[in-house]
């Protein structure tokens, strides 16, 4: 049975213990992120290494006191957070280091490093093993063409040489409308190709700029 540390009664002991604990599987948490994510900043690294400590003190403050309990809930529905839309893994790993936090706050320190190790595990387990990773795997192409250039079939020969699938999705101009910039979504045939593909390209639009990129999934992953 997992047991609190945390009596009525708040010693140092027990709170050092209890942050130290929090402030160690924040870290955890942290570093599993890194290992299982290409695209992170130091930012959100640091949020997710502090939350649990941060969670964990409110918990303790709070210990139980409906009337504090219910001042916090205020305090935190005036704060407006205003940053970039967050991917489905970001959101799960704050919720991941909130939920360590309180429970680390609550004392039950036994439970929180086996929930830690546990979430920790099966976030590298399913990383390893791609699990539900799209098995086609979308592109997008940003072509930039002179405006005497006629986009509608300019580029269809190249795209079906090197594509399986291809999609004009958007047309912009751009440069004081001198310049078009075309936007495709492609399924290549190959990514061992991608060089050869991008200077044929680069022989039809001029030299100008082209850009294959993975699409911006932001708040689509949801």
């Amino acid at each position: 049975m997992f047991e609190t540390i945390l009596n009525n009664t708040l010693t140092i002991e027990n709170a050092l213990l209890c942050s130290v604990v929090a402030i160690i599987l924040g870290f955890l948490i942290a570093l599993t992120h890194m290992k299982t994510e290409e695209h992170y900043t130091k930012n959100f690294i640091i949020t997710l290494t502090l939350l649990p400590l941060l969670v964990e003190v409110v918990i303790i403050m709070v210990n139980g006191n409906l009337g504090t309990s219910v001042a916090i809930m205020g305090s935190f529905a005036l704060i407006r957070f205003r940053s970039m839309p967050a991917t489905s893994k970001e959101i799960t790993c704050v919720f991941f280091a909130m939920a360590v936090g309180l429970s680390v706050g609550m004392g039950y320190l036994t439970f929180s490093i086996f929930f830690t190790i546990l979430t920790n595990l099966m976030i590298f387990f399913f990383w390893k093993i791609k699990f539900g990773e799209p098995k086609i795997k979308r592109k997008v192409l940003k072509i930039t063409i002179p405006e005497t250039l006629d986009y509608i079939e300019v580029f269809d020969d190249i795209l079906k040489k090197y594509t399986e699938f291809h999609d004009l999705t958007k047309v912009k101009t751009t440069n004081m409308g001198s310049l078009f910039e075309l936007t495709y979504q492609v399924v290549m045939k190959s990514f061992d190709n991608e060089k050869e593909f991008i200077d044929d390209l680069r022989s039809r639009n001029g030299n100008l700029s082209i850009i294959l990129e993975r699409p911006n999934m932001g708040i689509s992953e949801l």
